[in-house]
């Protein structure tokens, strides 16, 4: 999934994206792709800082670059986990 607004940018924009009914894609199917998507963005940025720290990468501004993007993506998961738990506690607080 793409972040509008960044061309070619391989971030999770699940803020963007159709809820599953849409799509006919289960929710916990585009959940867990949205967070192996997140893995392989944080495995390419700590790749880039290593390679920066051994000097196989001159150039700053991709590993900067790359950091922002995995962490901007991290945040954005973290926040719907957030949204999920305080949902979920909000359901248990419901008297029936």
């Amino acid at each position: 999934m793409k972040i509008d607004g960044i061309p070619n940018s391989p971030a999770v924009g699940l803020a963007s994206a159709k809820p599953a009914a849409h799509d006919g894609e289960p929710f916990a199917k585009s959940l867990a792709n949205s967070l192996s998507e997140v893995n392989e963005l944080q495995s390419v940025a700590d790749t880039k800082v290593e390679q920066l720290a051994t000097g196989e990468i001159e150039n700053v501004q991709d590993v900067v670059l790359a950091v922002a993007e995995a962490d901007l993506s991290f945040r954005l998961v973290l926040e719907i986990r957030n949204r999920l738990v305080e949902s979920y506690q909000e359901i248990m607080r419901l008297q029936v």
